[in-house]
């Protein structure tokens, strides 16, 4: 039947909401000037893959009835990634023909960084996840920048991991500021 195609989703609102936060939060000038991500469409893409990994790393530890719709939601955030990152590949000037392509090597990059991230997250040495951050994101000797970008990242799957199932299914979710972490490094 063609007619399910037509329904809206009753989550829309909360994708975008919460997809709009990652962007918002990726796109933090401290990120860039502070802590030495590279200013580069790799290095934004990288900032967008470690928000969306946290956040979706914690949609999949929702628990009874949520359990089921965090998981949807989260699908639901991943394929506006997905599409986010089609549309910019496509204003950038990407051929039609490229793209599909384009598109094969960032899902490859993003499942390599998310099995990395959770591996380095769940690992018993402190220091796995600033190591694959350092891996992925920082050019070698930026080990400061690795270091404060690992401490943020931790903080927030703290705030999402005390986030409250019903408020984090309506898209309500906060970033700390990353200025924070630059100056408890220093």
């Amino acid at each position: 039947m063609i007619l399910p195609w037509f329904r809206r989703n009753p989550q829309g609102r909360s994708i975008a909401a919460l997809y709009g936060a990652i962007v918002a939060q990726a796109r933090s000038v401290s990120f860039y000037a502070d802590y030495g991500v590279p200013d580069t469409v790799e290095g934004r893409f990288d900032l967008l893959v470690l928000h969306v990994v946290l956040l979706l790393h914690r949609l999949s530890h929702c628990s009874g009835t949520a359990r089921e719709l965090g998981q949807e939601l989260g699908q639901g955030v991943f394929d506006a990634f997905c599409a986010d990152l089609d549309a910019n590949l496509r204003e950038m000037g990407t051929g039609d023909l490229a793209v599909p392509k384009k598109m094969v090597a960032f899902a490859e990059a993003f499942y390599g960084r998310q099995a990395a991230y959770i591996a380095a997250l769940e690992s018993l040495d402190p220091r796995a996840f600033e190591k694959a951050l350092a891996r992925n994101i920082f050019a070698p000797g930026n080990d400061a920048g690795a270091a404060a970008l690992a401490a943020y990242g931790r903080v927030v799957l703290s705030r999402l991991d005390a986030l409250d199932d019903d408020a984090l299914m309506q898209g309500m979710v906060g970033f700390p500021s990353p200025e924070a972490f630059v100056h408890a490094r220093a």
